[in-house]
């Protein structure tokens, strides 16, 4: 069953009832990094491994994004100021509990390669608050993972 969710702005981010924050450098410069989070969406499922499928919707204004286990989510970007942030609301999920989400991927030069910092910002229902605060460390190994597997990505494009 899809569930609209609230359509919070990007101010969400700094206030959303929860928020996890996980950071990462990677060896990529900010560009590479923000080339493939924003332009390639269909080679998401190649480097973070709990999506099985992302696509642009509205003429690139949005996003349809399915993980392994069959959530779903349409996405629509916030923010797309390359090569610094791209960031994301979910409009419509079949996941219960969520009221509003917003993902937020921050890139500073880091030496040669990119800090990457993302942010995922939720509210909702007690249960889905208490669920998510109880997974943070695996958002955390999924970021962590995702990021390192971007990074050999692009060093073996340009390698």
């Amino acid at each position: 069953m899809a569930r609209r969710l609230s359509p919070v702005g990007l101010d969400f981010i700094e206030s959303a009832a929860l928020r996890h924050v996980f950071t990462r450098e990677v060896s990529a410069p900010p560009e590479a990094v923000y080339r493939t989070l924003a332009d390639d969406l269909a080679g998401w499922p190649m480097w973070f491994a709990g999506v099985t499928r992302c696509r642009p919707t509205d003429g690139g204004k949005g996003r349809d994004v399915r993980l392994k286990g069959g959530t779903r989510f349409r996405e629509t970007i916030l923010a797309a100021d390359e090569p610094e942030r791209y960031a994301y609301r979910v409009d419509v999920t079949n996941a219960p509990g969520p009221r509003a989400l917003v993902e937020e991927w921050r890139l500073t030069p880091a030496g040669t390669g990119t800090r990457v910092r993302w942010t995922l910002a939720a509210d909702g229902a007690p249960p889905f608050r208490l669920v998510l605060k109880l997974s943070r460390a695996g958002l955390g190994r999924a970021f962590r993972d995702a990021v390192t597997a971007l990074d050999r990505r692009l060093m073996a494009a340009t390698g």
